[in-house]
């Protein structure tokens, strides 16, 4: 895992909030959503972090082709045209031309972005079976990370404790979480928490001021924290949880930076 320093506590959301002004001037951090379904262009990306001020963060997630197979409901927002062939080799963390490909455009835009981390959240159906972990351990002993994190964030029972303790280890990944599910493995790992409501998934929920005391009281306070609301107020839930913190985003040259993007 890179040695550089990181900053201790980062709150934003998944996805812009409104206008790209507004999320770099409410927020320090935002984990970008789109280039799972399909990655944007360059420019675009470079347009991002050019209007982004110099301490706002990106992370973001990895293209479906590399986590999820063709048949997900995901895959009607994918505009890259690839033949039934190609499809059929995508997900599941195979390693081919296909999931190759998928991960180098996925590591483009996380260069462009200076990302600090890239995200491989995975459907209930990839369960672990002896070839998925093979599969696993094939793909992230062979890509190049470029200093970035790597979080693991799996879906569904079958991911007991002690198995991602030792994937954790092995390796090198954060256990992504939403921790109103469950709490992350691995002591001495950052913390990224993924918010997505409750119960699990039920967008609409609003955070409760008693939710942001138990959210504040699973961040450590030794190792770096990344906390990305993803339900429909998480704009109104993210910047509350920043008051509570007493935290602002950092402002030095914000404002020029913003009247220039809009």
């Amino acid at each position: 895992m890179t040695a550089r320093p990181k900053r201790k506590l980062l709150v934003g959301t998944c996805g812009f909030i409104g206008s790209q002004a507004r999320t770099f001037r409410e927020l320090e951090i935002v984990e970008v959503q789109v280039t799972f379904y399909q990655p944007p262009a360059p420019a675009t990306a470079e347009r991002w972090r050019r209007k982004a001020p110099e301490p706002f963060v990106f992370t973001l997630k990895a293209w479906q082709l590399v986590t999820h197979e063709a048949w997900s409901p995901t895959y009607r927002r994918l505009k890259e045209k690839l033949t039934a062939a190609a499809l059929a080799r995508t997900g599941g963390f195979r390693w081919n031309e296909v999931t190759r490909m998928a991960w180098q455009r996925t590591q483009e835009i996380a260069e462009i972005l200076g990302a600090e981390a890239i995200v491989f959240q995975t459907p209930r159906s990839f369960t672990p079976t002896r070839e998925s972990l093979g599969r696993m351990r094939r793909f992230f002993e062979g890509i190049d990370r470029k200093g970035r994190w790597v979080v693991f964030e799996p879906r569904g029972e079958a991911w007991r404790d002690d198995l991602m303790e030792k994937l954790i280890e092995d390796l090198d990944l954060i256990h992504g979480v939403d921790p109103f599910i469950r709490l992350p493995v691995g002591e001495t790992r950052p913390r990224y928490f993924r918010l997505s409501g409750r119960p699990a998934y039920t967008y609409r929920y609003v955070y409760t001021d008693d939710d942001l005391r138990d959210l504040e009281g699973w961040l450590s306070p030794d190792r770096p924290n990344r906390v990305l609301f993803n339900n429909d107020a998480m704009a109104h839930d993210a910047g509350r949880f920043l008051e509570r913190l007493g935290l602002k985003p950092v402002q030095e040259g914000l404002d020029s930076l913003l009247r220039e993007s809009e």
